[in-house]
C-alpha cells in the first residue's frame, strides 16, 4: 500500500498475493480502511481473471457476475473510491466468485484527507499556559509586594 499525495491511499486488493483464487479476501478487507479518494488496485494475469463490479450485496452472495455493471480485464485495474458506501467486485472467470474470488470494500464517510480534530487537546494546552503564566505571577508576587513595603 503505497501513499498518495498527503493522504489518499492506494490499496493493493489482496495485498501482496494480488487478485488470484488463494487469497481470503474477507480478512484482507476487514484489516484495511477505505476512504472517498483512495484507490483501489487489482493486479492479476489477464489470461486467468479479470473484475467485475456487481450493483448490489444479493449479487455478491450469489456471485451473479452476468449482473455486473462494470467490467475489467487490464491485469492492473486502479479504481477510485468517489463516495461512501459499499462496493462488490468478483472475478469474471465462471467458477472463481463462487470460490471465494470476490470482496466487498466498505468505504468510510468523509475524505481521505480529513483529519479529525481534537477540541480536548487545544483547550488543554491552551488551560496548562494560562496556568502556567498564573503560577509565574504568583512566584513573582511576594518580591513585589516586599519592594513596596
Amino acid at each position: 500500500m503505497a501513499e498518495m499525495g498527503l493522504a489518499d491511499q492506494r490499496h493493493m486488493v489482496g495485498g501482496s498475493q494480488g487478485w488470484q483464487e488463494s487469497v481470503d479476501f474477507d480478512s484482507w478487507a476487514s484489516s484495511q480502511t477505505f476512504k472517498v479518494g483512495d484507490q483501489i488496485v487489482f493486479k492479476y494475469d489477464s489470461s486467468l481473471h479479470s473484475v467485475v463490479e456487481l450493483p448490489e450485496e444479493s449479487s455478491y452472495k450469489n456471485c451473479d457476475i452476468g449482473n455486473s455493471i462494470e467490467s475489467k480485464s487490464s491485469g492492473n485495474d486502479v479504481i477510485k473510491l468517489t463516495k461512501s458506501g459499499t462496493r462488490y467486485f468478483a472475478c469474471g472467470t465462471i467458477g472463481h466468485c463462487s470460490q471465494g474470488m470476490k470482496v466487498k470494500i466498505k468505504i468510510a464517510t468523509g475524505t481521505a484527507s480529513s483529519t479529525p480534530s481534537s477540541p480536548s487537546s487545544s483547550s488543554s494546552s491552551s488551560s496548562s499556559s494560562h496556568y502556567s503564566l498564573m503560577g509565574f505571577f504568583l512566584m513573582l508576587l511576594p518580591f513585589y509586594v516586599l519592594r513596596f513595603m
